[in-house]
């Protein structure tokens, strides 16, 4: 469960080791007798106690994603407990009336569902994406949670521990605290002053009585929105939807409170982080997302950010590190931020003088005219690409009616078409006033304090009440879910290999008029960057931004522009456009990736950009966590050990990385995947015409790090002055690799045990028992030669030592006792029923087809497995955590305050 400021409404460790419809018209809500529907794959309806609804039909795969967002977040929580929202989110996921919080896990589980929620200043949402056949069931649980949630003081005693933990994640960041205090003055004596998220003491003193009453009169079907989005028969959804929401009776809210602002007088926020950079933040008070400005101050906001920007110049020209401009809206107001990074022992001033002569010069000379048409462009062509995925759709809708006000993402849409350069301009020059500004400056400095208030966060001994995993399930799931069949494989992706040895993938789909092409060149820096040149891939990285030899990086970023696509150089290279603009992308993308233009004065600007950026990022907290981590994992004088330092920065040249680019940039180590509205002949011809005149020369490199043994037990905390939470990892090596079918015995255990949120052991011994942490799971991730076991928590110091004995027990008993039969059936029905959810976008299938293919798997690797999964007996998975798993041999890091004990 999520809350913090939000760019869009939507949700957005690995270890560092490597609306299908043709747009509805805006319509009034009508009663559910009086459905409107534009066509078969879109249906809108409000039922008679006021509960809007909105199914839209999209087959990309057989899955659905609900949304139901209720209009009650920060902005209505009571003076002096802001974090009531927030609170009755986590409680929605305990007890309610026939569903309990232990049948909610392991119903999520058993669908091979992701669950989970947000809380905003105006409203809290809650969602699930699962496979389509399931919906019956996610429309049950929805249900039970608006009219039946329970909040019972018990459940809050216990919650109220993981609410608190993630309370002390989120202030032992100083940008999360600056960002609070720069909410405060612009938003003062307003319910937008203080953040959703909650306080210690607020928490302190509330009470179930407190967080009944929020529900009781905000948790209401006339107060709320439903939209459901996937393989689903529209009409056959609404009846069901009628028959389990519309006997819930509706009961009037109170009227909105007007946002009364004052005036804001300047502020600068001074700090320090233990970030390996600083920034200089300019936050200003913005319209929000139901003012008739808010498309233009989106435009604005976009034109900031665009490539070729003045404030983007400032970066590529070195004058700073780094340049962002962002919207963080809420539905009556919103906070502006435009920044720029300066490096640990930089010139913040100068920095801060650097920004301002960007935002003087646009006040003074106005947007440029071309960069709002291309961020117009941008903006509207985001509705295609919406189509994409069911659950970027839905946020879609969720946005434009709950947070919007409006009918539609089509009214959205035209918003963005209405603006004009001259409504940009006086956005600017009404809302970007230097004398109504927060300014925040953050310097990089070791040396930091705890956050206020951050001592004696909640966490109980008890463990009593009904955590089991295995419950039985409400009658209206239970026989549903009874029965594991294999899901239906949606890809049939082409393969084929061109004459200069680029592995071609394509995927046809016709869910929208776009396309995504996404490639990978098989590298490894670790054994390819020359001695002494530990770097120069990085580097190398950085410079496709300059455009191409035929192109400079002006004339190369506006031919991006005029065809509203996104592209990206490299290693990992990628271009998403409009299908009827597919040649074009796939031009500029080729021209980019094999011929860069790689000036001598970019060079220079990154080479001191990376250097200068190292040596801040160096001494930053989280690198010396994952480098002790790494160090602890691997043996000493492992390539996989050598690190780029501001010295091998420095020592590059442009012939190194030119050299570098020659020798590991190949087609013959190199697949492209190609996915959306194209035939898999019009792509072999387009990527052909493109790519197909690259040549190998030499033989090829070798890019496979060896295979190692099991790590030695070590133990590291990295200090960190700024937190009130430990963050802990937990890691060993394993001796297989992924062609090794033992991995799916350590897969399936691993989903018991920590990979599978809160119908995993871990969840809920640390977490539901306990609120010892707001998470704690675990993960393996497979690689071609090595492998690696990792658990990951949060928690407070005086925790950590009873979070790792839960750990370290939970891994002894998967080791010494097979897991139950019901556990295990638990774990294959996720993985299995959970396939159709993992390739439900065009991003996701694309992705996946690359990663498979690179990794030297077949193309319908998740169907492979659930063959295995569907056999594997708790003895195999016993023996598997046996064989590989070495508790006593596990590497762990704890970055923050040294712990109590260990």
């Amino acid at each position: 469960m999520m809350s913090s400021p939000l760019k869009t409404l939507a949700w957005s460790v690995l270890l560092g080791m490597g609306l299908v419809t043709t747009c509805v018209a805006a319509h009034a809500d009508a009663p559910a007798s009086k459905a409107v529907a534009n066509d078969s794959n879109v249906l809108r309806a409000t039922l008679d106690n006021g509960l809007r609804v909105v199914i839209v039909r999209e087959t990309l795969s057989p899955m659905v994603t609900t949304q139901i967002t209720y209009l009650a977040g920060g902005y209505q929580t009571p003076d002096g407990f802001p974090g009531t929202a927030h609170a009755l989110e986590h409680m929605m996921f305990r007890d309610s009336k026939g569903m309990t919080g232990s049948q909610l896990n392991e119903m999520t589980g058993k669908m091979g569902a992701d669950n989970n929620a947000f809380t905003t200043n105006d409203a809290t949402q809650y969602y699930f994406v699962a496979p389509s056949n399931y919906l019956d069931i996610l429309l049950h649980i929805e249900s039970a949670r608006m009219q039946g949630a329970l909040l019972t003081q018990q459940d809050w005693d216990r919650e109220r521990g993981a609410i608190e933990q993630e309370v002390s994640r989120d202030i032992s960041q100083p940008e999360f605290l600056a960002f609070q205090k720069a909410e405060h003055t612009l938003y003062a004596g307003t319910g937008y002053a203080e953040d959703p998220l909650g306080t210690r003491s607020s928490f302190g003193k509330t009470t179930a009585a407190d967080l009944q009453a929020f529900y009781k009169t905000w948790y209401v079907p006339n107060n709320a929105l439903l939209v459901i989005v996937g393989d689903v028969n529209p009409q056959q959804t609404l009846a069901k939807v009628q028959q389990l929401f519309g006997t819930i009776p509706r009961r009037k809210t109170p009227e909105h409170i007007p946002l009364k602002l004052q005036p804001v007088r300047p502020e600068t926020i001074a700090t320090t982080t233990p970030r390996g950079t600083g920034t200089v933040q300019f936050m200003y008070r913005m319209p929000g997302l139901m003012d008739n400005d808010n498309a233009a101050a989106q435009i604005l906001l976009d034109v900031l950010t665009n490539a070729r920007s003045s404030l983007s110049a400032l970066a590529v020209e070195g004058k700073v590190l780094s340049t962002n401009a962002e919207l963080q809206p809420f539905s009556h107001g919103g906070v502006g931020v435009i920044e720029v990074g300066f490096p640990k022992g930089g010139d913040a001033h100068k920095a801060q003088a650097d920004l301002d002569g960007v935002i003087n010069d646009l006040l003074k000379n106005g947007v440029p005219a071309d960069l709002v048409e291309a961020s117009k462009r941008s903006e509207i062509a985001q509705a295609e690409f919406n189509k994409n995925s069911a659950v970027s759709l839905a946020t879609a809708w969720s946005q434009a009616i709950a947070w919007t006000g409006l009918n539609s993402p089509e009214e959205v849409e035209d918003q963005f078409r209405k603006v004009t350069v001259a409504d940009v301009d006086r956005v600017a020059r009404q809302y970007l006033k230097p004398d109504e500004r927060v300014t925040v400056v953050l310097t990089p400095n070791e040396n930091g304090q705890r956050p206020p208030d951050s001592a004696g966060f909640g966490g109980s001994e008890s463990f009593a009440g009904n955590d089991k995993l295995d419950v039985p399930l409400p009658a209206w799931a239970s026989e549903k879910l009874s029965k594991l069949e294999m899901p239906r494989w949606t890809l049939a992706p082409v393969q084929m290999t061109l004459d200069n040895g680029i592995h071609l993938i394509v995927q046809p789909e016709t869910i929208s008029k776009t396309i995504t092409v996404l490639g990978h060149i098989d590298n490894n820096p670790k054994l390819q960057e020359p001695a002494g040149q530990e770097g120069a891939a990085r580097l190398l990285d950085s410079l496709f931004d300059y455009g191409s030899t035929t192109l400079d990086r002006d004339a190369f970023h506006k031919a991006l522009d005029d065809i509203s696509a996104d592209e990206k150089g490299g290693t990992d290279f990628g271009v998403v456009a409009l299908s009827d603009q597919f040649d074009r992308a796939v031009q500029l993308l080729a021209d980019n990736e094999l011929r860069p233009a790689l000036p001598q004065q970019g060079f220079t600007v990154q080479q001191e950009t990376l250097a200068r950026a190292l040596a801040g990022e160096m001494q930053s907290p989280q690198y010396k966590m994952m480098k002790a981590l790494r160090t602890g994992l691997l043996p000493a004088g492992d390539p996989d050990l050598r690190f780029a330092t501001p010295a091998t920065i420095d020592a590059l040249t442009l012939g190194n990385v030119k050299g570098y680019f020659a020798k590991a940039y190949r087609p013959d180590l190199t697949t492209i995947v190609v996915v959306g509205n194209v035939t898999p002949e019009q792509a072999k011809a387009t990527v052909e015409r493109y790519f197909g005149q690259w040549k190998a020369t030499g033989s090829k490199p070798d890019v496979i790090s060896k295979p190692v043994g099991v790590n030695p037990s070590g133990y590291t905390v990295v200090d960190n002055p700024y937190a009130s939470q430990d963050q802990v990892l937990m890691g060993q090596m394993l001796e297989l690799n992924l062609h090794n079918p033992d991995r799916y015995a350590l897969q399936l255990g691993n989903n018991v045990l920590g990979g599978n949120g809160f119908a995993s052991r871990l969840m809920t011994d640390i977490r539901v028992k306990h609120g010892f942490a707001y998470g704690a799971g675990s993960n393996i991730h497979f690689d071609r030669t090595r492998s690696i076991f990792f658990v990951q928590y949060g928690s407070d110091p005086d925790k950590v030592a009873p979070v790792d004995a839960l750990v370290r027990q939970n891994l002894i008993d998967m080791q010494n006792t097979p897991v139950k039969q019901s556990e295990l059936d638990n774990a294959r029905q996720y993985e299995i029923r959970s396939i159709p959810v993992g390739v439900s976008s065009i991003n996701g299938i694309a992705r996946s087809l690359l990663d498979w293919s690179w990794h030297g798997e077949p193309l319908n690797q998740p169907m492979v497995a659930a063959k295995y999964y569907l056999t594997l007996t708790p003895e195999q998975v016993q023996a598997a955590f046996r064989k590989y798993l070495k508790p006593e041999n596990l590497m762990q890091v704890v970055q923050g305050p040294t712990p109590a004990k260990h």
